[in-house]
């Protein structure tokens, strides 16, 4: 079987095209002005084009991550896996995290008030999917539960970002529904992980787990006592990149993940059907 590479196609057009348009929309002020949204993650801001470099170019990481899960996806042969009952998942999965991408860099490069909303709109897609995907799983359900699931969740952190509470730790009731969203969906996959029906690469779970706990440790220690605002080695940029590699290993799990018997793709359909 030839590979498919429509997913490579796609994830490779979302990048140039979200990075072009962040380009010009940073070159002709489109995102607003510079109101010091994101001067809390360290880093100093500079006269340049960018006002954060490092916090804004190591979102190159997302980018790199989406194209390498679309590449996969086009050689993916394992008719088993839970994502071949639905072909367009794995597209969706490369350009959200794509996505992630200019999305960051918009409010780094900028420190503008649409930035940073931005940059939370794209943590509560990636999150949401996360999310939804592990709800569908579990419940044995179909693409209506996921995208219900996905809408809610995502309209959920909108509304909870509009109280302005200071939370410990995470900061903004933006970050602390962000994060209840992952460890809710972590709960949810450690619970199919127990099925007996189902089998994956854990390995790719857990990887995928350290590097995002890793991220957040260092994301916390950097804002404070390891803060160097004029170094072009920021702790907020290995945040990104640690990020990029947990996407990354989160959809290799999904790829890799079986469901005993016959394929998903035939149960899926029966189920549609009500056999």
């Amino acid at each position: 079987m030839r590979p498919d590479r429509r997913a490579f196609i796609f994830a490779g057009a979302t990048a140039i095209g979200s990075t072009g348009l962040l380009a010009v929309a940073i070159g002709r002020g489109w995102l607003g002005a510079d109101i010091g949204r994101g001067a809390n993650f360290c880093e100093a801001p500079r006269d340049w084009f960018v006002r954060q470099p490092a916090n804004t170019f190591s979102n190159i990481g997302f980018v790199a991550a989406g194209v390498l899960i679309a590449w996969h996806a086009g050689t993916r042969q394992n008719v088993r896996s839970s994502l071949s009952a639905h072909r367009q998942l794995p597209t969706a999965i490369a350009c959200l995290v794509v996505l992630l991408g200019p999305a960051s860099a918009a409010m780094h490069a900028t420190q503008s008030a649409l930035g940073g909303e931005l940059d939370m709109l794209s943590m509560y897609l990636v999150a949401a999917f996360a999310f939804a995907y592990a709800t569908m799983r579990w419940r044995r359900g179909g693409t209506g539960l996921l995208v219900t699931t996905f809408l809610a969740a995502v309209a959920s952190c909108e509304l909870v970002s509009l109280a302005h509470v200071t939370i410990p730790v995470v900061m903004t009731t933006g970050n602390a529904a962000f994060g209840l969203l992952l460890v809710t969906a972590t709960v949810l996959e450690v619970r199919i992980i127990r099925r007996a029906e189902v089998t994956a690469q854990r390995a790719y779970a857990y990887g995928s787990l350290a590097a995002i706990v890793i991220a957040f440790v260092i994301w916390n220690a950097t804002q404070t006592w390891l803060c160097d605002p004029h170094s072009l080695v920021q702790g907020h940029a290995i945040w990104h990149l640690l990020d990029a590699v947990s996407a990354y290993l989160l959809y290799r799990y999904y790829a890799s993940e079986e469901v005993a018997g016959q394929p998903i793709r035939d149960r899926a359909i029966e189920a549609r059907v009500g056999r």
